[in-house]
């Protein structure tokens, strides 16, 4: 048997070329294509979406459908599955976003912690996990939950945004769906708003790219480019991400509140991430004291930034509650960057006075 490819091969890969051709797919700018060919509108199609949706869907072993960013690839998910009535679970501790739109939807919504327990899923349409949570960065059985699910006849859905194609495959463990703001580390250079839906079911597949057309949810080329020059690099942003993310937790370890990463061995969330995450990443969160406490941090820092979004080249802190998070006023979701580990613990230790 052939042995699998390794990470850092297949990011870098999971585009060919032809002879002649430039390495990587280049972006394609149309509105309108000559008739008889796969392409005939630049609303319905695009050679540059289906090169990032064919490396995408290599990843995580299903057919991928890219959005213009991760609310349009969830949200186009939840309009096209779910009908008048239906009964959905979502975690009560992910995306605030999220559950705020379906807040909004003509349906039964049940709101479960994800680290559980969970409920029966008789009379549910559509499970959604998000695992490691965002910001909490809990973890649940995806696997686990996923049998439950299709013993009930519902559909699973996981928002892998955290995690990454590269840091665990839902599709392997049983979900049927997946979905993704790659905003965040698979474009990775906090230029380019992005997302997709990856899903086991051709069909259902096909009933999400037609409900892209419909709506016109559509990235432009440019930006598909983009993610898809930053998902070549994504294997080696994680590894500096993870790395510095370890030597941000060995710093704080006893000397912050509630300091959270699922790769240290002494997490809550250890044994269940390490069962069906393939690597972890650079996200950590830890709870400062005030709101004041967080502001001194980020002044005093040198390195980083403060900015909402995460995955990222820049370390950056983002004291949550202030975009509506229900999370104490003083926690900070932390994304390491691929600084130099030793130049970012010494800045944060000097920044929180640790030194």
């Amino acid at each position: 048997m052939t042995p699998e490819l390794g990470d850092g091969t297949r990011v870098v890969h999971a585009v060919s070329g032809e002879p002649g051709e430039p390495f990587g797919a280049q972006p394609v700018f149309a509105s309108a294509y000559h008739l008889g060919g796969q392409d005939y509108y630049g609303r319905a199609g695009n050679p540059t979406w289906r090169a990032l949706e064919t490396a995408l869907g290599s990843l995580e072993g299903g057919e991928c459908v890219v959005f213009p960013s991760g609310m349009a690839a969830v949200s186009t998910l939840l309009r096209t599955v779910l009908s008048t009535g239906d009964t959905l679970v979502v975690p009560s501790d992910g995306y605030f976003l999220t559950r705020k739109f379906v807040s909004e939807m003509d349906v039964n919504v049940v709101e479960v912690p994800t680290a559980g327990p969970y409920p029966s899923f008789e009379g549910v349409r559509l499970v959604l996990l998000e695992t490691p949570s965002n910001p909490g960065l809990d973890v649940c059985d995806i696997a686990a939950l996923a049998d439950q699910a299709h013993a009930a006849g519902a559909l699973l859905a996981v928002d892998n945004t955290t995690a990454t194609p590269l840091g665990q495959r839902p599709l392997e463990l049983g979900a049927d769906i997946v979905v993704a703001s790659d905003t965040k580390a698979v474009a990775g250079h906090s230029d380019v708003l992005f997302g997709h839906v990856t899903l086991a079911s051709a069909e259902l597949a096909a009933r999400i790219r037609d409900a892209r057309t419909l709506n016109g949810a559509i990235p432009g080329p440019f930006e598909t480019w983009l993610a898809l020059r930053g998902l070549g690099t994504l294997d080696l942003r994680l590894a500096r991400q993870a790395e510095n993310a370890a030597a941000i937790h060995a710093l704080l370890k006893g000397r912050v509140a509630n300091l959270r990463w699922p790769g240290a061995s002494d997490d809550p969330a250890f044994l269940v991430a390490a069962q069906q995450m393939r690597r972890f990443n650079g996200v950590l969160t830890f709870e400062l004291e005030s709101v004041e406490a967080v502001n001194r941090f980020l002044e005093r820092s040198k390195l980083v930034s403060a900015a909402t979004s995460f995955g990222g080249l820049h370390s950056t802190a983002d004291r949550r509650a202030q975009f509506g998070d229900p999370v104490p006023e003083g926690l900070v979701r932390f994304s390491a960057g691929c600084e130099d580990t030793r130049d970012l613990v010494a800045d944060v230790s000097h920044a929180l006075g640790l030194d």
